[in-house]
C-alpha cells in the first residue's frame, strides 16, 4: 500500500482501494432514482470517545478539533458535497460564518487541489455549487451576499410560529422561506418541501441537533463517519446526535468500512458508512 490507497474491510473480501474517488464511487445521485424521493445523507469526523467538537479556546461556541480534522477526511467531505443538489446548514453556522469562526463549507471545492471535483459537476451538467438550505427557528442570522450573487439559491426552512419580520428580512436578502412544522421544524416536512423544489440529493452538513430532527422523523438515509484514532475528553460533550432520547432507537446497517493507516501521523482512522 501507499499513501494514495486505503484498505476496504467491508464489503468483503478485503482489498486495497484508492482514497481519491472513494465516495464518488458510492454514486449517491443514483439513489434518488431507486427511492423516488430525495436521498439524504450526512457526515461527521469523530474521536474514538465520540466527540465531534470541543469548546473554542476564546469562548463562543464549539469547533472541530484540530486533533481529528485532517486533509484525507476533508477530501472525502468534498466528494460527498460535490454530489449534492442542496447542502443543509443552520442559522448558528451562518452566525459563526459571519464572525469568521466557522469551517468553510459554502465554497466547496474551490481549492486547486479539488479542481477535479468541480469538473465532475460540470461534466454532469450540474451548477457549479449546490444550493443552500438553512434550518432555523429563530431566523436570526445574515445571508452571506456572495451566495446569492453567485446565482445560488438559498432556502430557509423554519416553522409556522417563526418571526414574520425576520422572515421578510431574509426574503429581502434573496432567500426563499419555507415553513415545515407548526412550532418546531419537522424533518420529514422539511425534506418533502425540498424535494418539491426539485432537489434529488441532500447533504446535511451541520450539527447534531439538525441531525436529531432528521433521525427522529426517519428522514435520513445514510450516515458517514470518520473515526479519528485519538481520544479527546473534555466538557461539554458534543456528539453527532443531540436532543431527546430517540424512541425507538434508530437502527442502521453497515454499508462500507475502510481503514486509512496514513492519517494523523500514522495513527490512522476509519471511514464508516451506515445505511437505513
Amino acid at each position: 500500500m501507499d499513501a494514495n490507497t486505503i484498505l476496504q474491510l467491508f464489503p468483503t473480501p478485503a482489498r486495497e482501494v484508492a482514497l481519491n474517488g472513494l465516495y464518488l464511487g458510492h454514486d449517491l445521485r443514483r439513489q434518488h432514482e431507486e427511492l423516488g424521493r430525495p436521498f439524504v445523507y450526512t457526515n461527521y469526523v469523530v474521536s474514538i470517545d465520540g466527540r465531534i467538537a470541543i469548546p473554542r479556546p476564546t469562548g463562543g461556541g464549539m469547533m472541530v478539533p484540530q486533533e481529528t480534522s485532517n486533509d484525507r477526511d476533508w477530501r472525502l467531505f468534498q466528494e460527498l458535497a460535490v454530489q449534492a443538489d442542496c447542502l443543509i446548514s443552520s442559522g448558528r453556522y451562518l452566525r459563526d460564518y459571519a464572525e469568521g469562526k466557522a469551517q468553510e463549507i459554502l465554497r466547496v471545492y474551490d481549492e486547486p487541489r479539488f479542481a477535479d471535483l468541480g469538473r465532475w459537476r460540470e461534466e454532469r451538467g450540474l451548477s457549479r455549487y449546490p444550493d443552500l438550505a438553512v434550518v432555523s427557528g429563530s431566523l436570526d442570522f445574515p445571508i452571506p451576499p456572495f451566495l446569492t450573487q453567485e446565482g445560488r439559491k438559498v432556502v430557509v426552512v423554519t416553522h409556522g410560529a417563526a418571526d414574520r419580520q425576520r422572515a421578510a428580512r431574509l426574503e429581502s436578502e434573496g432567500a426563499q422561506v419555507l415553513r415545515a412544522g407548526a412550532s418546531d421544524v419537522s424533518g420529514r416536512q422539511a425534506i418533502a418541501a425540498l424535494g418539491e423544489l426539485g432537489y434529488r440529493t441532500i447533504y446535511m452538513a451541520t450539527g447534531p441537533r439538525v441531525h436529531h430532527l432528521l433521525l427522529a422523523d426517519d428522514a435520513l438515509d445514510r450516515l458517514y463517519t470518520t473515526v479519528a484514532h485519538r481520544l479527546l475528553g473534555g466538557q461539554p460533550f458534543s456528539s453527532l446526535v443531540e436532543g431527546d432520547l430517540l424512541q425507538p432507537a434508530i437502527g442502521l446497517r453497515l454499508h462500507a468500512l475502510y481503514f486509512d493507516p496514513y492519517a494523523l501521523d500514522g495513527l490512522g482512522q476509519q471511514f464508516v458508512c451506515y445505511g437505513r
